[in-house]
């Protein structure tokens, strides 16, 4: 072992570690659009959904859902965006890609078994998904809000199963909103907060 290497003692490890979860939950914050981008434009189908498919009697009330495909062509738009932006890469914030390129992959995977199965079984497995990202995206950055949305998620799951398929419909939009859309806000705002308060003062 070579004797130049910097020894750390308990509490310098604890605040590296927490040094580093810091550092990713500001990358996460930096990202935060991909979060709102997906968790608007789903409660947004599944409003528009329940609304063609109960008020309207709409026969093709599926069509709702052409807001996935608008919802993909922003999300590379972001994507080739925050690659010309450099970012500091962590083992947690490694760890939270790849879970969420599972779920994305989850849900690519879902789309072809329900259209051989039929559709009116997907949201409670969807929902399940949702809560299963967020749930661990939270743990990893020990953000209490998106850990409860994501446990919530786990709950409405199971109730959605035993509900008619309007119902479920709607029940996917509430969950969307307190796993994604009220976590990200927050997630956001809290550490735009705290970084205005971290700034350096000039004189």
């Amino acid at each position: 072992m070579n004797g130049n290497e910097p020894k750390f003692d308990a509490a310098e490890s604890l605040m590296l570690i927490r040094s580093m979860i810091e550092t990713t939950k500001y990358s996460i914050r930096d990202s935060s659009h991909y979060f709102l981008l997906w968790g608007w434009a789903v409660m947004i189908g599944c409003i528009a959904q329940f609304t063609l498919l109960s008020i309207f009697k709409y026969p093709n009330h599926y069509l709702a859902w052409l807001i996935t495909p608008v919802a993909l062509v922003v999300h590379f738009i972001f994507i080739f965006k925050d690659r010309k932006q450099s970012r500091t890469k962590t083992f947690i914030g490694d760890a939270n890609n790849y879970l969420w390129v599972a779920v994305g992959s989850s849900f690519a995977v879902l789309a072809f078994i329900f259209a051989k199965i039929g559709w009116q079984y997907c949201f409670p497995f969807y929902i399940l998904i949702y809560g299963i990202g967020t749930s661990v995206s939270g743990a990893l950055l020990q953000f209490r809000p998106m850990v409860i949305g994501g446990a919530t998620c786990f709950i409405l799951a199971a109730v959605a199963a035993y509900l008619p398929y309007n119902l479920q419909i709607l029940l996917t939009a509430f969950a969307i909103l307190i796993s994604y859309i009220i976590p990200g806000h927050l997630l956001r705002n809290h550490y735009n907060k705290t970084r205005l308060h971290t700034l350096p003062v000039v004189l």
